[in-house]
Parts: C-alpha cells; structure tokens; sequence
C-alpha cells in the first residue's frame, strides 16, 4: 500500500500512474535541482476510494494532508493560516494522461480577511494582495461553490468600464479591493458563504479538484482520446507553494514548448504575460506577449529558461510543454509534460530527433500516434486566391476550414449534431467550451495566444484555430462579430486557416495537402519494419494516383457499382436490369462493356505492378431503380410513362431483408451473363495493356460467398472468359481469382472455399453485421451510443476490429484456409483496415495486407510498423 500523500522529494520511481502527470513530472524536477516550490501530491488511489466513498474524502486523509501542511510550512518558513507570514498554495489536478484544460485548478488558497492583511504588511503590495484574493474568491466560487463565473466576469467588466482599464492588471488596490468584496457577496447572494477557515478551504478545494476528474469536459475528453481506465483511472491533487507572477512588474507567468508544437521547429515557442497569473495566459483573457520578448525585457531570466528547456527535453527524450512562473525576477517552473503537438510537429520532431542522436526510428516510428496523421493531410487555403481576408489573428493549429459562425456552446453542439460544419468563435474558450472543440471544424477566439487553452486543445485535435484575432469585437446581443465595420452573424459562413491565421468571409478555394518530407522519411523507416502490406479501396483513377502517392502497394478493393452509377451509365444498366430475356440483358452488356474496359484500364495504369483487387457486382439491382415511393407518385401524377412498368419491376425486385437477398454471388448464379461481361471487360482491359508493355495485375473477387459451390460456379465462368480473351489476344494472362469473406458460414468453412480460391479478402464491414446480427445503419443512430456509455461495448465494432466475436472467425478462416491452401493470400478490405488497433490484430492472426481508403495509406503504413515493433518485443519477452 502506497503513502497516500507524497512530498516531491520522496515520491521517486512511483511514476505517473500513482502521482499523475503533473506530480511525476515535479517529482522529477525537484531530483534533478531545478527551481520548483515545494509541495505533495495526493495519489490517484485516493481519486478512486473518493468515488467508492460517494465523492467524500476517505477517513483520515484530511488528518494527512494537515500533517503534510506542517511540513510545508517548516520548508518554506511560513504558517498556513498565518497573521504574520502566511502561507499560500495552489490546489491542482493531475492525471496519468495529460488532459490540459479539462480539470480544475485553484490559486492563491489559504487567503482571508487576516491573511490578507499580514501578506500586505509583508510585501507592501496592497494591490498584488487584493489581486490575489479576488482571484482566489472568483476561482473558488465557481469550481468549488458551484456559482456562474459569468456573474464574477460581468461584476469584473463593469469594475473595469468604470475605472477605465482595458485589462485587468490596469486596475488599482482600491478597485481590486471592492471587487473582492463584491465577489464574496455574490457567494452570498446564491446562498455559498465564502469560508475564512483556510484548512476548510483546502479541503474543500480537494473535493472539487476530484470532482472535476468526472466533468462534462473531461469525460468527453477521455472518450475522444479513448482514455480508457486502464490508462488512466483517476486524478491526483498537487498541493504546491504559491509563487507569483502578479507580484510586480518584474513578475511574469508563462507557457513554453521547448519544439513548436505548430510544425516542429527547434526553437522555443511560447508566451509569457507580466504582472499575471498562469490562469491568465491559459484561458487566454489577455493576449499575451511572445517568448522571444522576455530576452529583452528580463535577459538574465530568459537564458536560465532556455537551458532549463533544453535540460528538460533532453532528460525526457521528447519535447515538454513548461509552465513557469517569474516572482520578483526569480524563475520557478511549475509543470513539465510532454508536449502536445499535432501530427505534422510530432512528425518532424521525431524524425529530427533521430537526426540528433537522441531516440532511435523505432522510438520515431512509436511515437508518432498513427491516427493523428489524418491531420497532416489538411486542406489549406489555396495561396494563388485573390481573396482578401477580413480579418487576421494569430495562427494557432495548421489547416483549413469552412463552416457557420456560431458564438456558444451548445448551438454549436446543435447544429454539428444536425450535420452542419460550424466555427466555434468565442472572446475567449474556457474549458466548459471542450465539448463543442470536438464538433466544430474550427475555432477562432479574439483573445489568447499560442498556449492559450483554445490553442492547446485545438492542436491536440488537429484542428485549425485562431486565436488572438483582436480586430474581431464579438457583440453577444445581437448574435454576430463585428470586424472594421463589417458585421458578421451567426450562422454566416466564414473560413479560417489555422496555418497564417488569416479570416475569410464565405467559402475560399482550397487545395489537397502534400506530404512532407519528414512524414515521407517517417513512412520510409515504416517501410523497413512492418511485415504487413498495404492496399487501397479506390474505386477511381483518381483516388487510385492519390493512394500510390501516399505509398499504397496495390488496390484491395476496387467496387464495380461505383462504375454503373454516371449518368452515361446509369441508363443503359437500368435497361439491363428491366429487360425481360438473356438476350435483352446481354445486348445492355455489351454497350456497357467499353465503359467498364476503360475504367478497368484507368485503375490498372495507375496501379502498374501492383495488384488491383476488382469486386464484381455486390448491391441488389433494386438499389439501381428510383425509389417505390417515387415511382408511385409519378404514377399518381401521370407524368412518366415509363413509371409504371418500373414500378412493377421494383415491386418484382423488392425482398424483406434485401442485404441477406439476392446479391452478390446469387445475384451472379440467377444472372451469369452480369458477371460474364464484367469479367470480360476487365480482363480484355488487362490483356490490352500488357499488349503495350503495361504491368497490369487485376485479381477478381466474388462477393458474399458462403458456399463452396457458389465460388465453383462462378470460377467455371472466370476459366471460360479468361481462356477466350487469352486466345483472342496470344497472351497468357496471370489474374487471381478469389472472394471476398464476409460470410459467417464462409468463415467455418473456409478449408473448402480456399480449395477453390486463390485469395480470401475479409469485407469486416458485413461481417461485423453479420456476426453481431447488427444493421449498421440503424444500431449507430439509436442504441449503440447508449452500449459505449454504458461499457457493454468498449468500441464501435464497425470502426475497431471486435477481437471477440469477428476476430474468432477470421482466425477460423485463416487457420483452415491456410491449412486447406498454403499459398493463400489473406487480406482485409473493410473499413478497418485502417484502423490502427484492427490493423495490430491483421498482423496478430497473419494476414498479408490490410487495405484502407486513400487518405488513411499513411496511418496504414505507421499502424503496421508499430505493430510489428511491439509483435517483435513481446515475442523478445
């Protein structure tokens, strides 16, 4: 059983899991000498007996944490509670996971009537004093007293207006003094009387600080990170030694990242405020000023920071987020974590890293989250538009977007759920804000910096944010912003480019993102690890070129449909499907045939000496037909002459449970002259190109096969074909012929099928449908949500791989496939095949490939890569 307090200098190798983040990291820092003000952490294990306890403090802790209060005070010299030198301590949270913004954190407690009287007898600072206490109260009022902090900001602002300061460090002791006062009579005036007892205010500051742990925010946080409780269970409570930033002008808080945290550079990259408290640069109420700036303003300090940064980084092999503050000229630093970084940063940073002699490309290559390289493949504001913007800030987190204004939270969260692309704009985000960050496409703020809380979130989520964009005035009243005279309102379409913080009215151009030579080096050393291949589900030559520039090896699935739904198609296949005869159907395929060559041929260029994998044609032939809706009112209306023999064929066509009907491999046995003519098509398209020197390499697979026979009857028809294209054209034609798994029965009976195929492909997206007995459309908008509440589901089957269920079958497959044919290739073309956690479980069972769509390649490559790695130490244990 562990101590449940610990001091930093005692808590040594008991590691983040036990003191969180924060606590770890100053536990750290004191061991190796750095400037931190003394205190203790209250674990994660009291975290969770609070919960047990029905969110009270298990008996005897509060007992401890007055025993550690004595302690501190012989550190510091001071008393907590004290009328003569009083002591004062911030009360923070801390998880295992960093979670910036997301709990809470309370400053300046232990301060009261007596206390505050003595501090300014010993400082002579009235004015930082009452600075400080009416912090305190407004903090403590909202996070521990459960009061509207609108009611303290509005009482501030009006303080403000009258005493004609623009920011807060503007007002002086008298002001600040009434406001304190005033403060405590809101508390009052909603029946939470202020405590003067500074025991009673910690310990009630230690619930809270718990509490917040199981915030709206941070538990959508957790739930979009998917910080699970197995990686995290708790918050921990670090009591610290208040310094002071507010103190004077020689005093100064900040935040600092020894790597940009927007694109990797080597260089610090922050801001600082002077004369503020670290609240004040993270919520971002006052724009701060950049890093660069405190060389000239306090050299001395500047130079200490950059090589404690440098220390730091260095120690912990991975950039750190810092967080310091700057009492009277004398550095203190209060945090150190792993920077937050998006994908694009993290990239370089990694790479460069291994440059540096600092991590190996396995530590690279681990380190980079491979979800998050959908970031790097923003779109950004095309830079040849003539468009002016009507407003610039600062850029905050890479990228571009479009999307309705919307000036709070719970708008925003309505109108995204409506399906809307919204812009979160906002004076300044506070952390209650975090649920509609995960809804919008982007957020621009007028006020903050670069590590405002805005910032800090938005770059975790890869999306584009502004902030500081000061020539914005946000008028709450009448619903809009105004900008140089021009008003903007809600609901009005802007767009925002994170990268040079430029604000555009209306929808711009925009352009496809490029990869970097970093993630291009990245993907090269992922290249040299992974076992598994990987393919791409592109269904046109476009998408095909842009998954061979993202470094796909091939195409896993390539879906036929696609090709009869253009408007020069469409036609002729609905004609196809309403004749009455072989002979009516045949003469519609034939017209079809030159199309469907030349799309084959387009897709295998692209993909030259690679395998492109072609499904024939899965849907059932209603889908192709308008909706019996449609046809009965224009049947109604008399308007079509054709409606009504459609209708009748629709009706002919319709089936109760049309997924689990005619389609697929059925619809290729009632029909064979379908198939027949599709595969013509595609093989006449590969006999031609490899004609003209093309490498053209089309594998043909069958959908929904659950019985062996199906696949015979089918693979007579592909010999036939293949035997007649390979006469006409004197060539020998190498084409696998195989199926797509995606059946249960086809999964318990893979020995057999594989004697006929020469490859299986898993099609995960129906076969998740099938082994859970799912409708993928309807469980997702109806009870699913409520299974991941409440943990009958860890994970949306139909975005991870259910290792359980689906996985159990496919390893069937797998076994007796490979059993039955040891040459058989195995591959998956769902959509979990680019899904990093499902690709992990691709290399566990041994499949060949994974295939993913277009713009998930490079999450693909990273994913296999880093499967591997982890496969190779676990078997090295």
């Amino acid at each position: 059983m562990h101590k449940r307090v610990v001091f930093f200098d005692e808590g040594k190798g008991l590691g983040k899991r036990l003191l969180g983040g924060k606590g770890a990291g100053l536990v750290e820092m004191t061991a190796l000498g750095l400037p931190i003000p003394p205190g203790f952490t209250i674990t994660t294990e009291v975290c969770k007996a609070f919960y047990t306890n029905g969110r009270e403090l298990p008996e005897g802790l509060v007992d401890e944490v007055r025993q550690a209060m004595h302690r501190l005070e012989q550190l510091t010299g001071k008393g907590f509670g004290s009328t003569s030198n009083p002591l004062l301590v911030s009360v923070r949270s801390g998880a295992a996971i960093s979670m910036p913004g997301m709990m809470d954190t309370i400053l300046n407690l232990g301060l009261n009537d007596d206390t505050a009287r003595a501090l300014i007898a010993r400082t002579r600072n009235e004015r930082f004093v009452w600075d400080a206490y009416r912090r305190f109260v407004q903090m403590f009022g909202k996070i521990v007293l459960g009061i509207n902090d609108n009611l303290f900001s509005k009482a501030l602002e009006e303080m403000k207006k009258s005493k004609g300061a623009r920011h807060d460090n503007e007002l002086d002791a008298g002001s600040l003094k009434q406001l304190t006062s005033e403060f405590k009579a809101i508390c009052m005036k909603h029946g939470k009387e202020f405590p003067d007892d500074p025991y009673k205010q910690l310990e009630l500051a230690i619930k809270a600080v718990f509490s917040s742990w199981m915030s709206e925010r941070a538990v959508e946080y957790r739930r979009y990170y998917k910080i699970t409780p197995d990686i995290a269970d708790g918050t921990a409570v670090n009591v610290v030694t208040m310094v002071f930033g507010n103190m004077d002008e020689r005093s100064a808080t900040g935040v600092v990242f020894t790597r940009s945290p927007e694109n990797g550079e080597k260089r610090l990259y922050g801001d600082f405020l002077i004369n503020a408290q670290g609240e004040d640069v993270v919520a971002g109420i006052r724009t701060p000023e950049p890093i660069e700036n405190l060389a000239r303003i306090m050299p001395d300090v500047y130079k200490q920071l950059v090589e404690i940064c440098d220390r730091l980084e260095k120690h912990y092999r991975e950039p750190q987020d810092v967080e310091f503050t700057i009492e009277s000229g004398r550095l203190y630093i209060l945090q150190t974590r792993a920077a937050k970084m998006n994908a694009i940063a993290s990239v370089k940073c990694s790479v460069d890293m291994v440059k540096e002699g600092i991590i190996s490309k396995e530590e690279a290559l681990l380190r980079v989250n491979a979800d998050d390289l959908e970031q790097v493949l923003h779109r950004r504001v095309d830079p040849r538009t003539n468009v002016k913007p009507i407003a610039v800030g600062i850029g905050a987190s890479p990228g571009a977007a479009s999307g309705k204004v919307v000036l709070d939270t719970k708008k925003a969260i309505e109108h995204a759920n409506n399906g809307e692309h919204i812009i979160l704009v906002r004076e300044e985000t506070k952390p209650e804000d975090v649920p509609a960050f995960f809804k919008a496409v982007g957020i621009l703020t007028s006020k903050g910096g670069k590590t405002s809380h805005a910032a800090v979130v938005a770059r975790g989520m890869g999306k584009p944010c502004i902030v500081g964009c000061s020539s914005i005035v946000i008028d709450e009243e009448h619903r809009r912003f105004i900008v140089d005279g021009l008003a903007v309102n809600e609901y009005d379409m802007i767009t925002i480019d994170g990268a040079t913080g430029k604000v555009y009215l209306g929808r711009v151009p925009m352009v496809e993102p490029e990869l970097s030579n970093e993630l291009k080096e990245l993907l090269s050393w992922a290249e040299e690890v992974k076992r598994l291949g990987v393919r791409a589900n592109a269904d046109t030559p476009e998408a095909a070129s842009i998954a061979r520039a993202y470094g796909a090896k091939g195409i896993g699935l390539c879906r036929t449909e696609r090709m009869f739904n253009s408007s020069d198609r469409l036609p002729i296949f609905v004609r196809m499907i309403m004749a009455r005869s072989r002979e009516e159907r045949v003469d519609a395929l034939k017209a079809l045939i030159p199309m469907l060559k030349d799309d084959a041929k387009s897709i295998l260029k692209v993909m030259e000496g690679y395998p492109v994998t072609i499904r024939l044609l899965d849907p059932p032939l209603h889908e192709f037909l308008p909706r019996l809706e449609d046809l009965m009112k224009a049947v109604y209306e008399g308007k079509d002459a054709n409606a009504q023999v459609m209708l009748q064929r629709v009706r002919e066509l319709a089936e109760v449970n049309p997924m689990m009907g005619q389609r697929g491999v059925r619809l290729g046995i009632v029909y064979p002259e379908i198939y027949e003519y599709q595969i013509r098509a595609i093989l006449e398209a590969a006999a031609e190109l490899i004609k003209d020197g093309v490498k053209a390499e089309p594998q043909i697979m069958v959908p929904q096969v659950g019985i062996k026979e199906e696949l015979e009857v089918i693979k007579q028809v592909f010999l036939k074909v293949k035997q007649e294209v390979e006469e006409k054209h004197g060539i020998a034609l190498n084409v696998k012929f195989g199926t797509m798994i995606e059946v249960v029965r086809a999964c318990m009976t893979a020995d057999s099928i594989a004697s006929v195929a020469e490859f299986f492909s898993f099609g995960t997206n129906d076969l998740t449908q099938a082994v859970f007995s799912f409708s993928r459309e309807d469980v997702e908008g109806k009870f699913l949500p409520l299974y991941l509440e409440k943990g009958i589901l860890k994970s949306n089957p139909f975005q991870t791989l259910d290792r359980d269920g689906v996985g159990k079958a496919m390893r069937i497959a797998v076994e007796q496939g490979r059993a039955s044919n040891a040459e058989l290739e195995i591959g998956i073309c769902g959509e979990h095949g680019g899904d990093p956690k499902s690709i992990e479980f691709c290399d566990i069972i041994g499949l060949d490939y994974v295939s993913a769509s277009p713009h998930r390649i490079p999450i693909a490559i990273l994913a296999a890569a880093q499967s591997a790695i982890r496969l190779r130490k676990n078997e090295q244990r």
